[in-house]
């Protein structure tokens, strides 16, 4: 096939994508409640329109206390349900681009404030704040209260409500879902050998500290339709040495794979406020690269990746199947549009758009599988 390899199909299991780009799930903290908003309904309906392969909603807490603060979206109860839906109806109105959940639990990072008001930790004395809770009562941060080491019983009921979350998911007719084990919160806690110090079964050896989250793959895998993807998020790095790394997200990787996870996207750090990160352009490419020798599933790199030639250099040589978008479309919602006329290929726009091609692009848009003159 001819053209740019960023704007090929691709399959995610039985999902076929129009194109590699990938808009990456983006906390707004702008819900009520858990319950998404009239912001989410223009949030996610103008990134709907911009031509990428597929749009991740926001890491979506299973539980109240999984959120990360308490303007997060939830789906864990009939109301937000509810709310998710008249989001989804307006956006599917004018949009067919396949709608991904993230589905999440902060774990020891949840309860704190919003971005824009310092992100602080807020304690469980506060009407915003709540206990936090984790693989071992170590906190994110010296100063913040210790978390409360789950138990088995809460273990078993927080796998269940990733389950039943799954199961709203699959009724809000969702294509497919990403599980959160990434960025510090709670399945990469268990992961990761500086934030979980248990001595059961699910702590110690590597072998023990992914055993919940895969737990929790197999409940959520169980529960989604078979013929609908389930994927992963992970973090390929806690960049703090004695941490999580690139071998073992490998490992977490292989053993996602034999369990039928259809793709694995590979960002990094989050979990230790020590991290030293060597933030550039592809910075995380390496540990996607990684993962993508050691799997046959498709593979998704992001982080600073803002350019349409370094997002088609990352897909062409094989260092990863697609590439993610967060900050960048958040600035630029038509970026698409635009790497499709830098590197002379086409992508889907509405109709009532159509008008704004330009003249030197002449065959940008495709109107039913045909460029619009």
């Amino acid at each position: 096939m001819s053209g740019p390899r960023l704007f090929q199909p691709l399959e995610i299991g039985s999902l076929t994508l129009a194109n590699r780009i990938v808009i990456a799930p983006m906390c707004q903290y702008s819900a009520v409640d858990g319950g998404m908003t009239d912001w989410h309904t223009i949030h996610l309906g103008q990134l709907a329109l911009s031509g990428a392969g597929i749009l991740t909603i926001e890491a979506t807490a299973v539980e109240p206390a999984g959120r990360i603060s308490y303007g997060d979206v939830g789906l864990w109860d009939d109301a937000t349900e509810a709310a998710m839906a008249r989001v989804l109806e307006s956006v599917r109105r004018h949009s067919d681009m396949p709608i991904a959940i993230q589905l999440a639990h902060a774990g020891r990072k949840a309860s704190t404030d919003l971005p824009w008001k310092g992100e602080r930790q807020i304690p469980a004395s506060d009407p915003h704040g709540w206990e936090t809770v984790a693989p071992s009562a170590l906190p994110y941060d010296p100063k913040n209260p210790a978390p409360v080491a789950l138990d088995r019983d809460a273990l078993a009921r927080i796998r269940d409500a990733f389950a039943e979350s799954a199961k709203r998911s699959a009724r809000l007719g969702l294509d497919l879902i990403q599980i959160h084990a990434a960025h510090g919160y709670l399945l990469h806690q268990f992961l990761s050998p500086l934030s979980n110090r248990r001595d059961d079964d699910y702590g110690g050896s590597l072998e023990n500290r992914m055993r919940f989250p895969l737990e929790v793959y197999d409940a959520v895998r169980a529960a989604f339709p078979a013929e609908r993807p389930v994927t992963v998020r992970v973090s390929g790095s806690d960049w703090v040495e004695g941490g999580w790394d690139a071998e073992q997200t490998v490992a977490f990787a292989e053993a996602l794979e034999a369990r039928g996870c259809a793709a694995i996207h590979v960002s990094s750090g989050g979990l230790d406020p020590r991290q030293q990160i060597p933030v550039g352009p592809n910075y995380q490419v390496p540990l996607a690269r990684a993962v993508k020798q050691a799997v046959s599933i498709p593979v998704v790199a992001v982080g600073l990746i803002t350019e349409p030639q370094q997002a088609e250099a990352i897909v062409a040589t094989g260092d990863a199947d697609m590439i993610a978008l967060a900050r960048t479309i958040l600035y630029d919602p038509r970026w698409p549009w635009h790497a499709a006329a830098e590197l002379g290929a086409r992508v889907k726009a509405p109709d009532q758009y159509l008008r704004s091609q330009p003249r030197q692009y002449k065959h940008l848009f495709d109107v039913d599988g045909s460029a619009e003159d």
